[in-house]
This record gives structure tokens, C-alpha cells and sequence, in this order.
């Protein structure tokens, strides 16, 4: 070697770049991997289980390893780059003849030696020395800075290592120095980074111990052949092989190193625990090629010059798909679990080999059985992908399906969402489409109780057309308003009203939580199928097996009266054989009987009816045993004005209602509405009223309804059934609104007294008068106490006529203005007489009086004098009569003892004898606050007048009378309310 260099500087630069370029690059952290391959390689050549020591001791890396020892052959190889000893070797791990060139990135100072006392060495510093006594190496050197190539020169060594130092039963050992404190980092980074990974690319390797820093490491591989798995270090790998002979063609392009070995070599190899697999092709020693699958792969795969990546060309292609089909064969030798899918390649790679796996890898699994199915006889099989099917629902609900049902339904325990399902061409079945797909399917209704309660735990959002067979034979889809007969309820009983129940057998509480309801003998009667049958039983082929079931349906639930209105049309038969409504039919005792006329629709129901059913189930389905009441929720008072319900003068109550309230937007509603039917049909009213005043139906007399206006307020208004009988003539022969109470007597005269045997409460909302405040305050109350007071045939008091014109003046604020009388019942000369408006003066002033002999007089309190005038369009006295005094007085001082009662009294007043006012002698009369009087009586009157005491006027004339008096009146007067 040293005359080659001698001879030719450029073959010594180009073996030092040649080995600075492996040392450097390829190489440069591979140290211990290649340490391990040639151990491989001698186990391998003796045909002996492979056992490899690495021990950092003091610096020094050392590396035992048993198998045949290093020979002339083997020195010469590694002293060479690229001329390996192992060319024809199949079973060889190194191929390329530079490995060894690893330890030069270390150490400048490597031996070798052998049990037998033989060894080898190089160094750098010896080569270095005889390169520098060539004189043509003298500018190359100085040009390299001395740097020479280390592993061109071997030396023998008188005092090789001894691989006994590191055990008796290994052959050779690899001693390296290293160079400095990173070399010696970056070995002790590879020794503790040793791991399974070694012993599966190196499968000649059986042990190996790693030494560092006074602790020994053992990784020792336990194959187990006939499962195709080896342990090692605690975790066992799933490993899969293939080897072969590589096509002449695909080495073409490939060096003469490589074509001489033209065989190719992989192995899979799977982790029992996750993560644990290298994520880099092994070729056989780790590369730089990035593999993110689960399994690490070690291939013969032609590297580029770096020795770090896969080399294009055809040979990598052929490669790929061996590796693929061997994947496969790898996930073939997997139990058939749920964790399988875990290891089919997803679609995101981690490189360019990677992806072309991947493709590989998916091209082939859609047509390979890996998939457990169910066979109907209990068996199990493996399926494709695309034979199977995945059911996203519960595992109960999959066992269930397994099978016939579903055949190459993939097994409970098989996340149906994850994404290998897709690559193996699983079809996804959703749990809507399952559901659809059981549309047809024949089973037991047992059988369907089990599949609900296997979908029990499901979102029911999937579930609504679930299938559910009904107790008539009928297989439905959705559960949905169908009804689950509760304790008490036997679907047999009813068949005749066509309702749809679920088989007994099947019912199940998910059917109630997807819309069926369970039915009770109330839940039962409110199907529409029963309110159809119902309305339809008139008209039935058999209306009697619907009668019976509706009725045992209404005792079983309980009904009140009139609860459900539509019940009433119910078809029943009467005592004369006819069909009737039930609302049509009254019971054989019914007080009623006697109370209708005889042309009243009324039947009486069948004697047998009423013993099989009972009375109270009768009249809580329509049949009378009084009156009918109407009963319902949330009415609009404008349905009401339509004729809703069918009420006898119902639009004109509503429209009396409307009337009473001010202006909506919004119709009205009645939260609650109950009425008494059929009135107009009443002949004998004194029986009739005698039923109304008792319950039931007493509360749709005497109790308001409550109308709910927009702004929210609930206005009392006369409820129609009160409003009905006001109108009517049912007392005695006269309407109740023109009767009243005994003890309304500021009425006497105007109304008559009701008759007896009623109580007050009921005649009250009857409408019979109870006081003029009462019928003031009602609409049309004023205008009708107007029309009274105006009828010549009625008599009234002087004082109570009083009274109602004052009543009248105070009606409550925002009463309904009143329309002017033609008539008024008006004082005529102290005796009340009815008179026309036009000749009627409304008397405001007292004084005037006497100027007003033979004038019709509306008289009320003088304070409202001028409002009743309004109200009434009538003249005030005050503005008709001129009042003018035309005689002449004297004044005089007002005696002082008038202020004790009027402190407000003028100082004088005008004396007259005698006081003239139109020539009308009078006794007074107030002119602008000065008062003409006439004696102690006229005085006392204008006094009280002009001070505004107007009711002290007698006792001022008491004591003008007689002031002597004085302390007495006053103390009579402490007395006066």
C-alpha cells in the first residue's frame, strides 16, 4: 500500500477521502451496529448462536463476540473499502465492504483479536509517520493537514486484546480508544440507545450484554418457531420472512458488488406493545428512510451511496411489493381482534417509502379474509372486507343481528368508526340504516323486546322508524304515537276501535322514550283512533262492540262528566231500540225526563246498558241525568262569536262579552269555558231551576267566567249559562233582569219583587236587581233604569226618585255615556209625574224655588246639578229663570251669633219686608254673594248658601230664632252623623 501511495498521491487522497467520506458520513454514528453485524456475520459463518459483549470501559469501547475468527481474508477486507470478504454469502448481514469504516469516526487507534493470541491493529499516528517519509505524500499531506486514511495499513500486534477478558466463550474482540469526550458521547448515546431492534435486523445474534458505566444490560432473543414470535427483553414480536432470488433485470443498475449477491431478504417484525417498533427501515442496519407503521421492517433494500437512504429504481419498486405482501401475511398471522385494525396502514406517510408501502399495503387487504364473522350455526369464519359489514350500535344489538339477520355482520367490540374499516372496504351501516333495514323482517315480538333492550343505550335520534309489531299481527314502522298497554288495559278489548297497541310481548320502555305512550284507560280514550271511532259509530256496520269498549275505557279511567265533549256522539242504543247519541239520551231516572218539553231530541238509554256500564260510566260518556254541561279549555271569545259548541244565542253572549271590555287586538280568550246546554229546551222552569241551583251545574250559573285580555288581566264577566237565563222569562213567567230583591227598595216601584224558593246567591247571578248601584254598573244599566223611570205605568216615590237621579250622576268613571231620555220622571209641584225632557229644568239653586210653581223639576243633590243636566241634556233652572230682585232693602249687620255655626258668614246681608224676585214674593235669594232675605228663615238659607253649609241651614234659623239657644243646638248638632 505504501508504494501504491508512493507511486500515486492521488490514490493515497482518494483512500483518505474514500474512508473520511464512510467515517464521517454513511457511517459516522454506526458504530455499534456494525460492531453487531460483523458479530452476525461470524456467528452466522461457525454455525454457532451468536453472543455479542459491548463493555466502555476507561474510555475504550471494547466489543466481544463469539462465531469463527477474524482470518487473513477478513484483515485484508477491512483494510480495504468496498472489497467485502462476504461476497456470495447470502446469509450475510454486511454487503458493501465499508462498515467497518464506522470505527474510524471514533478512534484513530483500532485492533483486533483472537482467542488463538492473533491480532490486528491500525493507527493513525504509525500511518501517519510512514506516509511522511514518502517524499511525493509530503504536499498531499501538508495540504490534508496530516490527516491520513487509518484503516489502509494494518499492523500486527505484539500484545493484542484478548477476548477472554470479556468472557471465555468469545473468539475475537474489537478494542477502540476513543479519540476524545465526543466520541465517547456519541458511543455512550448508541450503547444505551441499543435495543430489540439489534437483535431483529441480526437474527444470528442470540445475546447481547451492553456494559456501561459498571452495569451490564442483557437483550436476548427467545424465538419460538412454530408462532413465528421471538421475546426479547420481556416483549414479544410477531415476525413474518421472505427471502428470494432478485430478477437479473432489476440489478442492472446496480453495482458489481451487489449483482454478485443477487438475492433478496425481509422480515416484519410486530411488537406485543405499541410504540416499541423502530420508526426507520432497517437495511439491516437502521437508515434514514422514515416508516410510521407498526411493525419494524427489515429489508435488503439497495441503498444510495450514502448508506442513509433506499435507492431509486426498479429494485426498490420490486421490494415494496414483497414488503407489502408480507405485511399482509403479518396481519394474516394476527389473532382476528379489534386491535388488528390498529395495524392497517393509514393514509398520511411519513416519507416516500412509507407511502409506497402504505399503497402497496391497501392495495392488497380489501381481498384478504382478516375479519371474523358469525355463521348462523355458531361457527366462526374469516371474512373480506368487503363480504362485512359494520352496524354502529350497541354490542348487545350486534349479537343479536349476528348471523341470520345480518350476515357478514362484523362482531360487537369492533369500533365500527375507525378508519382501517374503510380501507379493508368494511361497509358502514349506520343506525338509522339498520333500523330501515329491519323493515321486513319477521321475528316473534319476544324477539324484538330483545332487540329493544339491546337499543336501549342508543341515541334515539336514529331510532324513530324502528320497527314494532302490534298486538293485531301488524309489523308498523316507528313507535311513535302507538300505545303500550299499561296494568288493566288488554289490547283484546279493544280491537273494535282500531287502535294500534304494541304486542304485549314486545312492549319495552325505549318504545315510550321514541313516542309511544303508555296506556292507561286516559291514554287509551285521548288515540285520535278512539275519537274517530267515536264520531264514526253512528254510521259503523257493528256500533255496539265500539259502545262497549268506549264505555269500559271511560269507567276504567274515571271520567267526570263532560270531561271529554266528543264522547257525547258516541251511538248508544235507547229503550226503544234506536241508535242515539249519547248526548242525546238520558238515564231512566233522570229528574230531567219531566223537565223538557215533549218535542225535546231526548231518548232514554237501554235498560241493559245501563247494568252492564253503569250510570256513572253513561254520564261521564254524554248520556243525562242532568243537565249537559259543555266543558273546555282556552276558548277565543271570537270562535264563541262564530257559534262554536252550538250554544242556543252563543254568538250574542260573546258579543255581550266583547262589548263589556275595551278594545283588543287580540281576541280575548276564556282560560276555562263552561256552559249549560240545551236551556232552550227547558218546559217546566220552576223544576229546571230548581236542578240549575244545585251541583254541578250550580257553578255554571253563579260563578263569572274570567276573560284573559291581551294586557293579561282577567276581566269577570257573566257566565253564558247566567247571561242565558237573565234573558229569559224562567221566573214565574218574567225575565230575572226585571225583577229584583226585597230589600233593593230604592227600586220599589221600577221592579218587581222576585218570587221566593231560590237562594239569593243563585238569583243574583241570575240577574234579579240587587241595588241601582249594581245595575248602574252593568252595560246597558243606566239606559235601562232611564227606560223605567220614563214608563207612566211605574210608580216612584218623591224620596226614592231623588235618589236615582243622584245614583245616576255617580255612576263609576268610564261607564257608557248616557243617551238623552224623551221622557223624564221630573217633580211636578212636590208630586212626581213624567214629563217630557224638553219641559224639564234640572233645579240648581234653591232660591229659585218659588219662581218655579207648576215647572217639572229633576231634583237631585245640589252638587250634581250641573252634571245630571249634562248627562241628560237638560236646561239648569238657574239658566231659564232671570232670579232678579225688584224690591229694596236695607242692610244690615248679620248678628254675630250666626258665626258660632257659619264662621265664614258675610258681615251684612239685605235686609227686605217683603223680598220681590220677578215679582214673586220670596224668602230669600243670593245675588253675586250678597244675600237678599226676607225674616229669620230667608236669612238662615242665604247664609248657609253663600258659605257653602247648605245643610246647616235649619240650625242657623234656630238660632236666629232664638240665640239663647246656642249651646244646646250646638250640642244637638255634635250628635248628627
Amino acid at each position: 500500500m505504501l508504494r501504491a501511495w508512493a507511486e500515486s498521491p492521488a490514490r493515497f487522497r482518494e483512500d483518505a477521502n474514500a474512508e473520511e467520506d464512510h467515517a464521517l458520513g454513511g457511517y459516522r454514528d454506526r458504530v455499534i451496529v456494525e460492531l453487531a453485524q460483523n458479530a452476525a456475520d461470524a456467528a452466522a459463518a461457525a454455525g454457532v448462536p451468536g453472543r455479542l459483549r459491548l463493555a466502555l470501559r476507561d474510555g475504550v469501547l471494547l466489543a466481544a463476540n463469539t462465531g469463527a475468527p477474524l482470518d487473513a481474508a477478513g484483515v485484508a477486507a477491512l483494510s480495504s473499502l468496498r472489497a467485502s470478504a462476504k461476497r456470495g454469502d447470502a446469509a450475510a448481514a454486511g454487503r458493501f465492504g465499508v462498515g467497518f469504516a464506522a470505527v474510524v469516526a471514533v478512534s484513530d487507534e483500532p485492533a483486533i483479536g483472537t482467542r488463538s493470541g492473533t491480532g490486528v491493529g491500525w493507527s493513525a499516528r504509525r500511518t501517519r509517520e510512514l506516509a511522511a517519509g514518502l517524499p511525493s505524500l509530503a504536499g498531499e499531506l501538508d495540504h490534508r493537514g496530516f490527516h491520513v486514511p487509518v484503516l489502509r495499513l494494518p499492523f500486527a500486534l505484539p500484545d493484542p486484546p484478548r477476548p477472554g477478558e470479556l468472557g471465555a466463550e468469545f473468539e475475537t474482540v474489537v478494542r477502540l480508544p476513543l479519540r476524545d469526550p465526543a466520541a465517547a458521547d456519541l458511543v455512550r448515546r448508541q450503547l444505551a440507545e441499543t435495543g430489540p431492534a439489534l437483535l431483529l435486523a441480526l437474527p444470528a445474534l442470540a445475546r447481547v450484554d451492553v456494559e456501561l458505566d459498571g452495569a451490564v444490560r442483557t437483550l436476548e432473543a427467545e424465538p419460538d418457531a412454530p408462532s413465528g414470535t421471538v421475546v426479547i427483553d420481556g416483549v414479544r414480536w410477531r415476525t413474518v420472512e421472505a427471502h428470494g432470488e432478485i430478477p437479473a433485470e432489476l440489478l442492472a443498475d446496480r453495482p458489481t458488488e451487489e449483482r454478485a449477491r443477487p438475492y433478496w431478504r425481509l422480515r416484519w417484525a410486530l411488537p406485543d406493545v405499541p410504540g416499541r417498533a423502530a420508526a426507520v427501515l432497517h437495511a439491516p442496519t437502521p437508515s434514514d428512510e422514515p416508516l410510521d407503521l407498526p411493525a419494524l421492517l427489515i429489508a435488503s433494500f439497495p441503498l444510495a451511496p450514502d448508506r442513509r437512504h433506499v435507492a431509486p429504481g426498479p429494485l426498490t419498486g420490486f421490494l415494496v411489493e414483497r414488503a407489502a405482501e408480507a405485511y399482509v401475511e403479518l396481519l394474516r398471522a394476527v389473532p382476528p381482534e379489534p386491535g388488528l385494525l390498529d395495524l392497517v396502514p393509514g393514509p398520511v406517510a411519513a416519507g416516500e417509502l412509507d407511502a409506497r408501502i402504505r399503497r402497496a399495503v391497501l392495495d392488497r387487504l380489501p381481498g384478504v379474509p382478516l375479519l371474523p364473522i358469525a355463521a348462523p350455526d355458531g361457527t366462526s369464519a374469516l371474512f373480506r372486507g368487503p363480504d362485512t359489514v359494520a352496524v354502529d350500535a350497541p354490542a348487545a344489538a350486534v349479537d343479536l343481528l349476528a348471523g341470520s339477520v345480518l350476515p357478514g355482520l362484523l362482531p360487537a367490540g369492533w369500533p365500527v368508526r375507525h378508519p382501517a374499516l374503510a380501507a379493508l372496504g368494511v361497509r358502514r351501516l349506520e343506525l338509522a340504516d339498520l333500523v330501515d333495514a329491519l323493515a321486513g323482517l319477521e321475528r316473534p315480538p319476544g324477539w324484538w323486546h330483545r332487540l329493544y333492550e339491546a337499543l336501549a343505550g342508543a341515541r334515539t335520534d336514529a331510532l324513530g322508524a324502528l320497527p314494532v309489531p302490534l298486538a293485531d299481527g301488524r309489523l308498523v314502522r316507528g313507535p311513535r304515537g302507538l300505545l303500550v298497554g299499561t296494568e288493566g288495559v288488554d289490547p283484546a278489548d279493544h280491537d273494535a276501535l282500531g287502535l294500534r297497541f304494541v304486542h304485549p310481548q314486545a312492549a319495552h320502555p325505549l318504545l315510550a322514550r321514541l313516542g309511544a305512550v303508555p296506556a292507561g284507560p286516559r291514554a287509551v280514550l285521548a288515540d285520535p283512533a278512539v275519537r274517530a271511532a267515536v264520531t264514526g259509530s253512528y254510521d259503523a256496520e257493528e256500533p255496539e262492540p265500539i259502545a262497549h269498549a268506549v264505555l269500559d275505557l271511560v269507567a276504567a279511567a274515571g271520567l267526570d262528566p263532560g270531561e271529554l265533549p266528543w264522547l257525547a256522539e258516541l251511538a248508544l242504543p235507547g229503550d226503544d231500540g234506536e241508535l242515539y247519541p249519547a248526548g242525546e239520551l238520558l238515564l231512566p231516572d233522570s229528574p230531567l225526563r219531566p223537565v223538557m218539553g215533549d218535542d225535546s231530541p231526548f231518548g232514554v238509554v237501554a235498560a241493559d246498558l245501563v247494568e252492564r256500564h253503569g250510570a256513572d260510566a253513561l254520564v261521564a260518556a254524554g248520556v243525562l241525568r242532568g243537565f249537559a254541561l259543555v266543558r273546555e279549555h282556552e276558548v277565543s271569545v271570537a270562535d264563541l262569536t262564530d257559534g262554536a259548541f252550538d250554544l242556543d244565542g252563543g254568538e250574542e253572549w260573546a258579543e255581550d262579552v266583547l262589548a263589556r271590555l275595551p278594545g283588543q287586538d287580540v281576541p280575548p280568550l276564556l282560560p276555562e269555558f263552561t256552559a249549560v246546554r240545551d236551556l232552550e229546551l227547558v218546559a217546566d222552569w220552576p223544576a229546571a231551576l230548581a236542578l240549575l241551583a244545585v251541583p254541578p251545574v250550580r257553578a255554571a250559573v253563579v260563578e263569572p267566567a274570567g276573560v284573559l285580555t291581551a294586557g293579561g288581566r282577567r276581566a269577570p264577566v257573566p257566565s253564558y249559562t247566567a247571561w242565558w237565563l237573565a234573558r229569559e222569562p224562567v221566573l214565574a213567567g218574567r225575565r230575572p233582569a226585571e225583577l229584583r230583591f226585597a230589600a233593593a227598595r230604592e227600586l220599589a216601584g221600577l221592579y218587581d219583587v222576585a218570587p221566593g224558593g231560590l237562594d239569593p246567591e243563585f238569583l243574583r247571578a241570575l240577574g234579579v236587581r240587587a241595588s241601582a248601584a249594581e245595575l248602574l254598573a252593568e252595560p246597558g244599566g243606566a239606559a235601562e233604569l232611564l227606560a223605567r223611570l220614563a214608563d207612566p205605568d211605574r210608580t216612584v216615590s218623591r224620596d226614592r226618585l231623588r235618589e236615582l237621579w243622584t245614583a245616576l250622576t255617580d255612576r263609576p268613571p268610564g261607564a257608557d255615556p248616557l243617551r238623552p231620555p224623551e221622557r223624564v220622571r221630573a217633580v211636578v209641584d212636590g208630586a212626581p209625574e213624567v214629563v217630557a225632557a224638553a219641559d224639564a229644568l234640572v233645579l240648581d239653586r234653591p232660591d229659585l224655588l218659588p219662581l218655579l210653581a207648576g215647572q217639572p223639576l229633576v231634583l237631585a243633590a245640589y252638587d250634581r246639578s250641573e252634571e245630571l243636566a249634562d248627562a241628560l241634556d237638560l236646561q239648569l233652572a238657574s239658566d231659564e229663570v232671570p232670579g232678579e230682585v225688584v224690591s229694596r232693602g236695607v242692610e244690615r249687620p248679620v248678628p254675630p251669633v250666626v258665626r258660632a255655626v257659619l264662621p265664614d258668614a258675610p258681615g251684612t246681608y239685605v235686609a227686605h219686608d217683603p223680598l220681590v224676585v220677578d215679582g214673586v214674593t220670596a224668602g230669600w235669594r243670593a245675588v253675586g254673594g250678597t244675600v237678599h232675605a226676607s225674616g229669620a228663615e230667608g236669612l238662615a238659607r242665604g247664609l248657609a248658601w253663600v258659605t257653602g253649609r247648605w245643610p246647616d241651614r235649619l240650625l242657623v234659623a234656630a238660632v236666629l230664632r232664638d240665640p239663647g239657644a246656642l249651646p244646646d243646638l250646638l250640642a244637638e248638632a255634635d250628635l248628627d252623623l
